[in-house]
């Protein structure tokens, strides 16, 4: 069964340590032969439940002479969490996860990475790492995502015999007396990230996309898999009932998405309650393990990698997979598997989404279905305190052709509209609009002051409805300014302190405060203990990026740009999940 690592600190380097030792001493051994020109050393890292196949073909292929032309190859296969090499790659190539976090420290950058799901390499890639090219990475083990149960509770509901829908289980995590349903956090864990594009896809064919009966199933479907959510696997798992008293049952993890190979592994240790697997219609993104030969390394090594890559295609590979309870990445399996009852016929895995051949899995992959998956739940299941404050200057009167003909102001309000509507009454949010001279000589105008929205999340409604352009200009600096003071001013410990700007221009303020009079002042008011996240979201055409990006340089948080204002909802959304976790 895997354990995560994350956060583990010195315990995680000694594991990584023991395991390079006992994944390299065969090929070190060849390199000390007379026959070597030269050496390869091939640094592999693989998730901890597929690392022990890898590092056993690694180290016959070694023994057996591993070469490319005269030069040895030394394979160094160490075990660690996606999450933790993801967080080491995306520190290293510019690149944001969201949910994700700083790198910990406890895992490095290989030359091959074998994470559990091609999910990883399409965020990567999303987030910025542009080296990450969509085929790289071509399958070489496979687990189908499930939904997992106490057989006691799977039973009830008519397993084994029963076929399920994910429309049948959201109806069930929905009802009224609600089945326990968790997730391990699907910003970090690929099943859980599985589990969650599949319950939403659910969730928005209960009407139209994007209508506010869609929107509701969605973000009834979150947060009530955030009551029972977890950052570590194993935490999750031992939610599960461990007692055959109906009590305890009761009371237990009624159900979450996992892997085939985590239900193997958690039967495997005889726990008194074991886990039925249902195979839900339509079949989840299944767990690919791609073999991902990282951007930046050597030719030769790349070369070296190519060779590992086809040693670990063979039929011998396929029963090392079968011990570990993984499947081939056709979906066969080889000597030894115990399939879970239920579990699809091996002649096409239960498998949709990645072909026969396991190629290309990445390619496969919605970059944006699975970046509005990760941005809707860090947003829906986080808590905030946040001034929204939006540009009414007389440009925002502008058409948008993508957009069939509404403003600029009426695609923003309806952006800031639907992310209310995430928002859970734990949120505290105010509402601002800006441009010259809106009160008097002052910039900027309170329509609703920053509270809980258990009591004012009426008041934001009405007052997003009220925004009309005005004739003015943009007093940019001025309104950052006052914002930044009004926010830190009854800053609130125990959440992200934020604030949020929504501009279609620069600062167009002859009566205002420079550039660098806002910039120095910002400065002298920032405190790190009490930081306050500036999140700038940039519409059309005339913004300036570099004038924005001065501002969120000082403060922290970030400027987005969109040169389409239609796009506003989805820049929102990404926006506030990228933000840092909340001072502790």
């Amino acid at each position: 069964m895997r354990n995560s690592l994350r956060g583990a600190g010195a315990a995680a380097a000694a594991t990584a340590l023991v395991a390079v030792v006992a994944g390299s001493w065969f090929g070190y051994q060849q390199l000390a032969g007379p026959n070597c020109s030269g050496r390869i050393e091939l640094s592999v890292s693989a998730a901890p439940e597929i690392a022990p196949a890898v590092r056993g073909a690694a180290d016959e292929w070694v023994a057996n002479g591993a070469r490319v032309g005269d030069t040895c190859i030394a394979v160094n296969v160490t075990s660690a969490e996606p999450v933790d090499v993801a967080a080491a790659v995306a520190s290293k190539h510019g690149a944001t996860l969201a949910g994700v976090g700083q790198a910990s420290g406890t895992a490095v950058t290989p030359d091959v990475w074998v994470p559990d799901s091609s999910t990883w390499l399409v965020r990567l890639k999303a987030g910025g790492a542009s080296a990450f090219a969509p085929g790289n990475g071509a399958s070489i083990a496979r687990s189908p995502v499930v939904v997992a149960l106490p057989e006691p509770v799977a039973t009830r509901i008519g397993w084994p015999d029963k076929d399920f829908r994910w429309s049948d289980l959201l109806k069930q995590v929905t009802a009224s007396k609600p089945l326990r349903a968790g997730i391990v956090e699907p910003t970090q864990d690929a099943a859980g990230l599985s589990g969650l594009l599949s319950l939403t896809a659910a969730a928005s064919s209960t009407g139209e996309a994007g209508s506010p009966q869609a929107q509701e199933a969605m973000v009834g479907a979150l947060r009530a898999l955030a009551t029972n959510r977890s950052s570590l696997r194993q935490d999750l798992l031992a939610r599960f009932p461990r007692s055959s008293d109906p009590t305890a049952i009761a009371n237990g993890l009624g159900a979450a998405a996992l892997s085939e190979e985590d239900v193997i592994a958690y039967n495997n240790t005889k726990p008194p309650i074991k886990l039925a697997a249902l195979y839900l219609d339509p079949p989840p993104i299944s767990l690919d393990y791609p073999f991902a030969v990282l951007p930046g390394i050597e030719p030769s090594k790349a070369s070296a990698a190519r060779v590992l890559y086809e040693a670990l295609r063979s039929g011998d590979f396929k029963d090392r997979l079968a011990g570990q309870s993984l499947r081939a990445p056709d979906g066969n399996w080889g000597r030894g598997f115990q399939a879970p009852t239920g579990a699809p016929s091996p002649a096409n895995g239960g498998e949709k989404q990645v072909p026969p051949s396991g190629q290309g899995g990445a390619a496969e992959l919605d970059p944006v279905a699975i970046s509005t998956a990760t941005t809707t739940w860090s947003v829906a299941t986080q808590s905030g305190r946040m001034l929204c404050v939006i540009d009414v200057s007389g440009s925002m009167k502008e058409p948008v052709a993508t957009a069939n003909g509404a403003s600029r102001e009426q695609v923003t309000v309806a952006a800031a509209s639907q992310g209310l509507g995430l928002f859970d009454d734990s949120w505290s949010i105010g509402l601002w609009t800006f441009s010259t001279n809106l009160q008097g000589t002052q910039d900027w105008d309170e329509l609703v002051g920053i509270g809980p929205l258990s009591g004012n999340r009426g008041a934001l409604q009405r007052g997003l409805a009220s925004i009309r352009p005005s004739k003015g200009n943009t007093g940019l600096y001025d309104t950052m300014l006052a914002a930044y003071q009004k926010v830190q001013q009854d800053w609130e410990p125990g959440k992200v302190n934020s604030i949020v700007l929504f501009t279609d221009g620069q600062n167009d303020d002859d009566n205002g405060i420079s550039q660098k009079a806002l910039l120095d002042k910002l400065k002298k008011l920032r405190d790190d203990e009490q930081p306050v996240q500036v999140i700038i979201i940039g519409i059309g055409t005339e913004v300036n990026r570099k004038e924005l990006k001065s501002i969120t340089d000082v403060t922290g948080g970030g400027a987005f740009v969109t040169t389409d204002p239609s796009k506003i909802g989805e820049i929102f959304l990404q926006a506030i999940a990228l933000r840092p976790p909340a001072p502790r």
